[in-house]
Formats: structure tokens, sequence, C-alpha cells
């Protein structure tokens, strides 16, 4: 065999890769993992800024300081009002604080309006009142509308029931709310608060507003309200006659009328027809006679009614 010698260059070459083999071969290799870094904090939500809610403001007095006698006010109370009074007399509210008062034909120079609220403090305003201009009438009629003293008096009676009762009712409704209008366009042919001299005999102050019409003229509801009265049967003084109630004690009377439309009870709407003018009662000629009441004070229509005549 023939032997082929390296070089020495060649054998120690060799010698250090089998030595670096047996190394790799022999050696245990430790692997360490790169830490994996931590998620970071979630950021703490920013706090949503509060935006105040804007309160109303309380509701002051809205009335006027001054009216007249014979004249209404209307107005609204102060937030928290549970109660209200004109002159130590209550006064209905509404449940937004509206209400309406008013001022008889006799009622003082000034009246005391007063809030009362839930925790027992009060409000007051002074209203001032100024003097009505009322006229003298003398009147050609019976004082007893034509029948005899004791006549007079055994029928009267039960009809001042009637009327009073009426009076007293309460009904839920509006009316009091609106604008009035006119029942009829006729002339006016007597004003409220005038005083009345019955064949030489005075008596008491007209209550209403008198406007001349034809037998069977149709008048109307002035506002919104309830049938309180309907007397087919005509009254001693009043003939035939018809309430309303408009609410929170407001009621319109219209007296001597011939015919009525309308019964107790009965709803009724603003500018409704309500009946025919006569001259049913106490009157001279055929004519409408329209009065109205808030509570105990008697009131001039003209004061109230648009447009003013």
């Amino acid at each position: 065999m023939r032997v082929i010698a390296l070089p020495r260059s060649a054998t120690v070459t060799a010698r250090v890769l089998a030595g670096f083999a047996t190394l790799l071969l022999t050696t245990t290799c430790t692997v360490v993992p790169r830490p994996v870094p931590e998620p970071a904090p979630a950021a703490a939500p920013r706090p949503t800024p509060s935006i105040p809610i804007a309160q109303p403001p309380a509701r002051a007095w809205s009335i006027a300081s001054a009216s007249e006698q014979g004249a209404i006010v209307r107005g609204v109370a102060p937030s928290g009002t549970v109660a209200l009074s004109l002159g130590g007399d209550a006064v209905p509210l509404a449940a937004d604080g509206a209400f309406i008062i008013a001022f008889d034909r006799d009622a003082p120079s000034s009246e005391t309006l007063t809030a009362t609220f839930a925790d027992g403090h009060v409000d007051s305003r002074t209203i001032a009142v100024a003097p009505g201009r009322w006229d003298i009438q003398n009147i050609d009629a019976s004082l007893t509308g034509g029948v005899s003293s004791a006549e007079f008096q055994r029928r009267r009676a039960p009809e001042l029931a009637r009327i009073n009762a009426a009076r007293a009712q309460a009904n839920d409704v509006d009316g009091w709310r609106q604008d009035f209008i006119w029942p009829t366009d006729g002339r006016i042919t007597g004003v409220f608060g005038s005083q009345r001299i019955y064949r030489g005999t005075p008596a008491s102050y007209h209550s209403g507003v008198d406007m001349a019409g034809t037998t069977g003229t149709v008048f109307r509801a002035p506002a919104d309200g309830v049938v309180i009265l309907a007397a087919d049967d005509p009254f001693t003084l009043e003939g035939r006659l018809l309430m309303i109630d408009h609410g929170h004690g407001l009621n319109s009377a219209f007296l001597h009328c011939s015919k009525l439309y309308v019964t107790e009870g009965q709803h009724v709407r603003q500018g409704q027809p309500l009946g025919e003018i006569g001259s049913t009662g106490r009157a001279t000629g055929p004519h409408l006679h329209w009065s109205m009441k808030l509570g105990s004070a008697r009131i001039d229509p003209r004061k109230l009614a648009r447009p003013a005549r």
C-alpha cells in the first residue's frame, strides 16, 4: 500500500477541526429566552368635566300694582305658593300659579294680596284701587217687579236660594283665562254701578250692563263655561235667567231672556248661542242684562270684554 504523506500544516488543521466537532457534540447549549416586556398599564380615563345644569329661575310675582273698583286683575303667584288670599279671603290658585282677583264696586282704596309658602312664611303685595265714576238712573218701573210686596217676598226667597246655590258651584273650567267677547253687539243702554231709582224709590246699584236688542235676537257665550242655572220659569226680577260658571269663582248672568237654548250642567264654548233676548221679569223693554261676579265682588263686564265699549 502506498501511503500518502500530508503536509504538516494540513495535519494540524484536521486535528483542530476534529476537536471542535467533538466539543460541539459534548457541550450542552442553554438558550436563554429574550425577556418579553410587560404591557404598559392602560392610561386612566380622563374625567369628563361636569356641566352644571341650569336651574330655571324662581318665579316672581306677576301682577299689576293698581286697579279700580269694578275691575279684575290677572296674575301669577311666586314659585312655591301654597295658598293665596285677598283681604283675608281665599283666592283660587291654578297649578301654574295663575289666578284672577276682582274689586267690588264699593271696594276700599287698597287691598292686600298675600301668598303663603309651605314653610309658613308669607309675601304680600298692596294693590291700589281707584274709585269708579257712577251714574244715577231713574227707571220707570216697579221696584218689586209688578207684584205686591208680600207676594214678592214669598216668591223671591226660593229664587235667591237657587241663585246662591248656583254661584256656590265650582266647576273645573278655564274660561276665566280667556279674553272675553261681547254676547251681543247691541247698543249699551245701562252701565254697571249706576244708582237706580225706581219711580222715586232708591234701590241697589245696577249690577251689570244692559244691551239693546229686539225680542228673539240671539246672544252668545262670552267665554267657555258650564251652565249653573237655566230658569225657564221666569224669576220675579230676572225673568228667564241663565248663569254660566267660567271657573275660579267667575260667573256670568244673563237676564230677561225670551228663550234659552242650553240646560243646567251643559258645557258651553266661547261664541256658542245661549238664548234669545227678551223682556221677561222686571224690564221696560227687550234688552239683555249681563252681570258678572268673582266670588263676592260684582264687576263691570266693560272692563273685561274686548273690544272696549
